[in-house]
């Protein structure tokens, strides 16, 4: 229950949502002197979170960096029976890919694949 009612704390959550940031960041370079319990709790969710998406940042940064946004559009591509396109990424990251794809796979419905198509075929955009 403490965590809980700190996050409800408004300056915390601030402080926490900025670590959260910077953590998701595989660039940014911790100062360890300038902030706060809340920015450190942030920014240790955040890097957790960067690094089961695309590997340990000391193993080094891949070239893609796979987003939560990216894991939805393979989950949509799986569940739309598209095709996807895995050049560029690394072995970890294809893994994880690899896990939201089936996902989506277990959604597919061959009936909004067609209605999808047709509606995009009307608009312009073919699929290749």
């Amino acid at each position: 229950m403490k965590d809980i009612k700190k996050t409800s704390n408004p300056i915390y959550r601030e402080e926490y949502l900025k670590g959260y940031g910077f953590g998701l960041n595989p660039h940014f370079n911790l100062d360890t002197t300038l902030q706060t319990e809340a920015f450190y709790a942030g920014f240790d969710f955040g890097r957790a979170e960067y690094e089961g998406m695309n590997g340990l940042v000391s193993a080094g940064i891949p070239d893609i960096i796979v987003t939560k946004k990216t894991l939805d559009d393979f989950l949509l591509a799986g569940m739309l029976g598209l095709d996807i396109e895995s050049d560029g990424y690394t072995t970890f990251q294809l893994d994880v890919i690899e896990i939201w794809y089936r996902n989506g796979i277990e959604h597919y419905d061959p009936n909004h694949a067609i209605y999808l198509r047709t509606v995009l075929e009307d608009a312009g955009i073919e699929d290749e």
